[in-house]
């Protein structure tokens, strides 16, 4: 299994959101660290990175070497997740 790192940008976010959809969004976070490639990911193009989608959350991570690096946690409105992405 992957060992875990996540930005303060990810940990901020995950801080806000209510308990319920903390526990949905972390549980699919351990689900990546066991498998960093489900079939519902896919790979964003021009990046290292890859998005999976948890109800109406958007995980963007990346694997480096034994380590599951989450880069943003946000909702699933494109347009922002991108361009967060981009500044980062």
């Amino acid at each position: 299994m992957l060992s875990l790192d996540l930005t303060h940008q990810a940990k901020d976010f995950l801080d806000q959101l209510d308990s319920k959809r903390f526990r949905q969004v972390v549980k699919k976070i351990f689900t990546l660290m066991e498998n960093s490639r489900p079939l519902d990911s896919k790979a964003l193009q021009g990046h290292l990175f890859w998005r999976a989608d948890i109800g109406e959350y958007r995980i963007i991570y990346r694997v480096e070497e034994n380590c599951l690096k989450v880069a943003l946690v946000d909702k699933r409105n494109d347009d922002e997740v991108y361009k967060k992405l981009r500044r980062m």
